[in-house]
């Protein structure tokens, strides 16, 4: 398995693939609670605009996307309905003695892992190349848990990320959680 950035077009529609295939309306209440879901949908246009300014972290086997994580600059969070409102609502929160938007950060807009590559590790190893291309960038990453989705929270927690607070927005209650890459 190889961990690298994604590079081309092809990389980006496999993602949009996997995307696809994890979003939580495409997937059983059963497995949604064993393995966890995605949430946001988001363009292929959005994801090579994302691409082109913060490239994805994949894991790739057989020259295949088997997981990602998206990162998202701020500049960008206001292209999208949820990504809109968890800026909106997270730039209020106090860290470190100030408030988010303070801070140039890096929201981490989606994870994911094939369901036949779970449990091998794939997540952590994505979250290590993840923090290794980005924290000379950024202060830290921030994202957003679903609190029905206790697969997700329980890994970001395992990485290093900690609970910062609790957000409503989008029909859904969220868990947010940072990884502060200067104490860790």
């Amino acid at each position: 398995m190889e961990i690298c950035l994604a590079k081309n077009i092809t990389e980006v529609e496999e993602i949009k693939s996997l995307q696809t295939r994890n979003l939580k309306k495409n997937i059983s209440l059963k497995n949604r609670l064993i393995d966890g879901f995605l949430t946001a949908s988001y363009s292929i246009n959005f994801l090579i605009k994302m691409n082109e300014l913060t490239p994805a972290i994949i894991a790739k086997q057989s020259n295949r996307v088997i997981g990602y994580v998206l990162a998202t600059d701020r500049s960008l969070l206001s292209e999208h309905p949820l990504l809109r409102d968890l800026s909106s609502q997270i730039n209020k929160i106090s860290f470190r003695n100030k408030t988010i938007e303070d801070f140039n950060y890096l929201v981490v807009s989606q994870l994911c892992a094939a369901k036949e590559f779970r449990g091998l590790g794939i997540a952590q190893q994505l979250y290590i190349h993840f923090k290794k291309t980005y924290k000379n960038r950024y202060a830290f990453a921030i994202t957003d848990v679903d609190q029905k989705n206790n697969a997700s929270l329980g890994m970001h927690l395992k990485v290093g990320f900690k609970a910062l607070s609790t957000l409503s927005y989008g029909k859904s209650k969220w868990d947010v959680v940072v990884w502060d890459w200067e104490n860790t």
